[in-house]
């Protein structure tokens, strides 16, 4: 019997799921135009999609909203070189996520323990504003880790975009997990935990505190403890 082509593809998408984007991903054309901006205005920076960072065999997946420019696009780490990253890594630090020193470059030596960083969107949309096409487009790869990630047991949706975007492959409806700081939603095996985002603006308004955000971390690691 002759395999159609979509059921070969479909087949080699099971098999091998993709992580992240290509170098060069042709899936959103707002983002390939900035991301092609970027680049002629700022050649040694990452200016591409960010991959996830940490050990796919983690128990806790920590999602967030997408590259920000200074940050992660601009040194290829997630939550890397902005105040988000300062707040991030050093509660991680804290609770037993992660090792050594962050330095906010990729190359400071920093490692996750048991802990994962995806985006929901994995290229800097201008403004830092997603546009839900292209939320919806890169969900794959979201997808795509959450299935892949063999002892995953708890996730972190750091805003309500990157909660929304979970929703969808944990199979959990917005009536049944809405968001908000401090809320946890069961879903099977799986444990999802609401934070506000930790970035600068957010925490300058005082929407979110430091010590709302190490809570976070408190529950998790006790949780998973």
């Amino acid at each position: 019997m002759t395999t159609s082509r979509s059921e070969a593809a479909r087949s080699s998408h099971q098999a091998s799921p993709t992580l992240v984007p290509d170098r060069d991903c042709p899936l959103c054309p707002r983002l390939v135009a900035f991301r092609k901006a970027n680049r002629a205005r700022e050649p040694l920076w990452h200016n591409a999609p960010v991959p996830p960072f940490g050990d796919i065999k983690a128990r806790l997946l920590i999602v967030g909203l997408a590259p920000g420019m200074q940050g992660a696009n601009r040194t290829g780490r997630p939550f890397t070189g902005d105040y988000a990253g300062d707040l991030l890594y050093a509660t991680l630090l804290e609770y037993g996520f992660a090792k050594g020193t962050y330095q906010a470059r990729p190359d400071d030596g920093l490692k996750l323990v048991d802990c994962r960083i995806a985006n929901a969107v994995h290229c800097v949309p201008p403004q830092n504003k997603p546009l839900p096409v292209e939320i919806n487009t890169c969900r794959q790869f979201l997808v795509a880790n959450l299935e892949t990630m063999p002892k995953l047991r708890a996730i972190v949706a750091l805003g309500r975009i990157a909660h929304d975007s979970v929703l969808k492959p944990l199979k959990l409806k917005a009536s049944q997990a809405p968001f908000g700081h401090g809320a946890v939603h069961q879903a099977g095996a799986f444990r999802l935990y609401d934070s506000y985002h930790c970035s600068r603006y957010n925490t300058n308004t005082r929407v979110l505190t430091t010590d709302m955000f190490r809570s976070v971390f408190a529950r998790i690691k006790a949780d998973l403890d």
